[in-house]
């Protein structure tokens, strides 16, 4: 899957921060209870999701799947379009998912699986 990048307005203090990689992510369970988040290190975060290493809202629902991610090359673009896809319906949510991972696939699938043979040298 290939990730968007979405522009957004500058911040005043946009030229403080270093620019990067953000990425707004959205998790699911099984039954498709959705949880949408924010992080500048996708695979850590998502680790901390499926181990329930952080409790909360995905552990309780196990929420463990990840579905769909964007990134941005700021915090606050970041942060503004979590705070835009958290404002939607739930609809609206689902057919982002949709139109991004249709089957629903765990995006994140092999990420964490350990290897069985040592890379060749």
């Amino acid at each position: 899957m290939t990730s968007h990048t979405y522009k957004a307005h500058p911040s005043p203090n946009t030229d403080l921060m270093p620019a990067g990689n953000y990425y707004v992510y959205i998790m699911s369970s099984q039954r498709r209870v959705l949880y949408i988040g924010v992080t500048s290190v996708l695979e850590n975060r998502v680790f901390q999701h499926k181990t329930h290493a952080l409790g909360g809202f995905t552990a309780k629902y196990n929420a463990a799947s990840l579905v769909c991610f964007e990134r941005y090359a700021t915090i606050h673009a970041a942060i503004a379009r979590e705070k835009e896809l958290k404002s939607w319906r739930r609809e609206k949510k689902i057919a982002l998912v949709e139109s991004m991972n249709p089957r629903w696939k765990d995006l994140s699938y092999g990420w964490f699986q350990k290897h069985r043979y040592a890379p060749e040298r």
